[in-house]
């Protein structure tokens, strides 16, 4: 029934095809919102080393997804991801405060980058399961996200371990860049 459906919406309104990378501090839990979405369930996993390429179908569009390991010897290389990207999946541990200031680095410094001058942000505020974890408000803050003019963002609080938030935030996502975002 899900196919069906799925050619239907496709013959009426297209596919659209978006590359997209999912960056952020390493435990932060991007591998396990990307096999989230690609296997709609929590599957327990090892920390990425290198990289995850994964396509995911969600609302019509096609997402070439590409999981960059966090660890701050791997960070450097994340440039050799970033042609033709339409849109950054950015996870942040929301109860790793210690870090957060990293985060906050290392996310502006990708905001810089020439090549994604144009790219769409996403921001998970992940582990919202956990005690002590910041709101989406305090992350916002934390991240200095006011600071963002020149492009469109969002943020949505996530746990990747339960499922929630996830995919509000993609529905934004898939919405921005069918308007033509990104």
């Amino acid at each position: 029934m899900g196919i069906v459906f799925t050619r239907m919406f496709s013959s009426l309104f297209g596919n659209q095809e978006a590359r997209i990378l999912v960056l952020g501090l390493d435990n932060a839990g991007k591998t396990t919102i990307l096999y989230r979405l690609q296997m709609g369930k929590w599957c327990p996993l090892f920390q990425a080393i290198g990289f995850n390429v994964e396509t995911v179908q969600y609302n019509n569009i096609k997402f070439q997804v590409w999981d960059l390991g966090g660890q701050t010897s791997i960070r450097p290389y994340w440039r050799c991801y970033f042609p033709n990207t339409q849109a950054i999946i950015y996870v942040v541990d929301s109860s790793d405060t210690d870090r957060l200031v990293t985060a906050k680095d290392e996310f502006h410094a990708i905001l810089e980058e020439e090549e994604l001058k144009g790219a769409v942000v996403l921001i998970f505020a992940n582990k919202q399961d956990l005690p002590g974890a910041l709101d989406d408000a305090a992350v916002t803050e934390a991240l200095e996200l006011h600071k963002i003019k020149n492009r469109q963002w969002s943020i949505f609080k996530t746990s990747a371990l339960k499922g929630e938030g996830i995919f509000e935030g993609l529905d934004w996502l898939s919405n921005t860049l069918k308007s033509g975002g990104g």
